[in-house]
């Protein structure tokens, strides 16, 4: 098997799935690499597996979707997942998104099929607002795609982070889910 998809036909074959157990050793290699070379995200040190799948429960003991990308019959090739925004009761309408892909995967649309998949499911649900918060405004990528999505630049925090000698700023994107703010949702 190649190491790698060729085109966005062969990526339109990857399998998206709930995550599993088993998958965690994956996302677990997938997000220790971007921690470790990227600014996307803001931990410094990578997470353990135990703890990746510790985040993998809570999210799910939430009632949040937790997605994989898989090449069929080969490996987990990329991940996302939503968090409440914020734990207080007003935010309960509103998730926070989650997108990684491994990194010789990407640019495949990989990451857009998990993150519609993601907002889709987050909308079955009855969620209202979705929030992307990406470190470093120079991620043109993470923001390119959300912005592809539906989402809109609604803020950037300059220079809050720093990691690998860089000042890094973080940038906040939004998008409605369903019906957004145009009416009440259930649970009112």
């Amino acid at each position: 098997m190649r190491d790698a998809l060729s085109s966005s036909a062969e990526a339109a074959a990857i399998v998206l799935r709930p995550a599993s157990e088993e998958d965690m050793d994956a996302v677990a290699a997938i997000y220790a690499h971007h921690v470790l070379t990227g600014r996307g995200s803001f931990e410094t040190e990578p997470p353990s597996r135990e703890e990746m799948r510790r985040r993998r429960h809570e999210v799910l003991s939430r009632g949040l979707p937790y997605l994989v990308a898989e090449i069929p019959g080969g490996p987990v090739v990329g991940y996302a997942y939503a968090t409440l925004y914020r734990q207080r009761a007003a935010y309960r309408n509103t998730v926070e998104n989650s997108v990684y892909v491994r990194e010789d995967m990407a640019r495949r649309g990989i990451g857009r099929r998990l993150l519609e998949a993601l907002i889709a499911e987050c909308e079955a649900a009855g969620f209202r607002q979705m929030v992307a918060v990406v470190g470093d405004s120079a991620n043109l990528a993470s923001i390119r795609l959300h912005e592809a999505l539906g989402f809109r630049l609604v803020g950037t925090l300059r220079a809050v982070g720093r990691k690998h000698g860089l000042w890094l700023d973080t940038v906040f994107l939004q998008r409605p889910l369903g019906e957004g703010d145009r009416s009440a949702p259930a649970d009112e």
